[in-house]
């Protein structure tokens, strides 16, 4: 089961970092982009943002999962070191964007509030691990990065909510996105605590032991 959880969690964060690469390479219009008003789609600092927030938080995804590989780690520390340099850069330029474009979240007020909140806690938690592993704090950027990845992984949760809420929920896609503007990133910090939560339990047994 645990090797199985991994391969899912690399599937997703691998098929969803390259999710942008559509917006690039085709008209993408006829979807997410269909309940914009037109003057928003002619905006081209809106326009630059978004693209920008695609592109950076796919990358983000797609070097973000290597940092929990302790094989990885062990093999090639260097390289290690050099993702999480990159992932952290994509995450700011990418969450900088999401705080811009959360102002004009299809559904107002409330999906401004749920996106800017996201892109706020993705940024705090990101700088605070940077922060730790440049204090040698291992632990505590162990912990920050476990809850920025969980935030990361909102662009997959986020894809998950939406046809399961169109299939299985009684309302329209607004009203709906206005639940999954929150629904895509506050249960994924629940797991991240609980994941800490054991690692620091595992953690605390093996000294005992020891």
């Amino acid at each position: 089961m645990k090797y199985l959880g991994w391969i899912l969690f690399i599937l997703f964060a691998t098929v969803i970092g390259f999710y942008p690469a559509l917006y690039w390479t085709t008209d993408m219009h006829a979807g997410f982009l269909s309940t914009k008003p037109e003057s928003l789609l002619r905006n081209n600092f809106w326009h630059s943002a978004f693209y920008t927030h695609l592109t950076f938080g796919g990358l983000s995804l797609l070097t973000g999962w290597s940092q929990f590989s302790e094989w990885m780690r062990r093999k090639n520390i260097g390289f290690h070191r050099w993702l999480g340099k990159l992932y952290v850069l994509s995450v700011f330029v990418s969450g900088l964007a999401a705080l811009y474009i959360a102002f004009y979240a299809t559904g107002g007020l409330i999906s401004s509030l749920g996106f800017g909140g996201l892109a706020i806690a993705w940024l705090s938690a990101t700088f605070l691990a940077y922060q730790n592993i440049r204090r040698r704090n291992i632990e505590n950027h162990h912990a920050w990065m476990i809850r920025s990845y969980a935030l990361t992984f909102a662009a997959v949760t986020l894809r998950l909510w939406i046809p399961l809420f169109q299939i299985l929920a009684p309302f329209d896609f607004v009203t709906s996105y206005k639940i999954i503007a929150w629904l895509c990133w506050i249960p994924n910090l629940v797991i991240a605590e609980w994941i800490i939560n054991v690692r620091s339990i595992g953690a605390s047994n093996r000294d005992i032991i020891n």
